[in-house]
């Protein structure tokens, strides 16, 4: 049975994928934190916060996840949980001073790490990439099941 074109290319895309996190995890590993936390800490950098909801949308977290992380950046005094104002019932997340002075401390050197994969890139390689990607995710969007 001859294999289908696409498997190739996903596969491709998904070993892409492995390599770059694999990169960006060891790095952020030198840092101190776990790929989890440094996601939850660029996330909020430079925000008011965001609800559990916002926050598990934005990293793309499951929820059940999401809270244990937040946990251990509250005992590391990173990132503290306030109630929403507007909604009772629903926690903010924000940094405290010392979780945006750690944001503002890896961040930037965290993106200068990562960023050294992709240092034989021309603006033109990347503006296809972003085209071939963008309509990916267009048609993956397209056949997306709709919830409901």
């Amino acid at each position: 049975m001859k294999k289908e074109r696409y498997l190739r290319s996903i596969r491709l895309l998904a070993e892409c994928f492995h390599a770059f996190q694999h990169i960006s995890d060891t790095h952020v590993r030198t840092l101190g934190l776990t790929s989890p936390q440094f996601d939850i800490l660029a996330t909020l950098g430079n925000t008011e916060g965001m609800s559990f909801k916002e926050l598990g949308q934005k990293t793309l977290i499951t929820k059940g996840t999401l809270t244990g992380i937040v946990d251990r950046l509250e005992e590391k005094g990173l990132v503290i949980r306030t109630c929403c104002l507007e909604d009772r019932r629903s926690m903010i997340v924000r940094l405290t001073e010392q979780g945006q002075a750690e944001f503002e401390r890896l961040f930037g050197p965290h993106i200068q790490f990562c960023k050294q994969a992709f240092l034989g890139y021309s603006d033109e390689d990347f503006a296809a990439l972003d085209r071939e990607l963008a309509k990916l995710k267009s048609h993956l969007d397209a056949t997306m099941p709709k919830p409901g």
